[in-house]
């Protein structure tokens, strides 16, 4: 996967799972699993910062562990 995708095209969607109080919050595109194979991934509070690209199938088996609460704590 290139380190030099160009997202300044992305569409950027907030995760379901950040909260609306400000804190945690990331923002992913799905345009890019589509058209690159690959996920990025940035924090909303920072949009022009740095951000972190995954496979999207490792993406996908990522949020299905989340969905099933693979993550959770005890």
């Amino acid at each position: 996967m290139s380190a030099d995708l160009d997202l300044t095209a992305a569409e950027w969607v907030k995760s379901s799972y950040s909260g609306a109080n400000g804190g945690q919050c990331v923002e992913f595109s799905r345009t890019f699993a589509r058209t690159h194979g690959a996920v990025p991934v940035r924090d909303s509070k920072n949009p022009h910062g740095p951000t972190l690209s995954f496979p999207a199938e490792g993406w996908a088996s990522f949020v299905s562990a989340l969905i099933r609460g693979a993550f959770a704590a005890d």
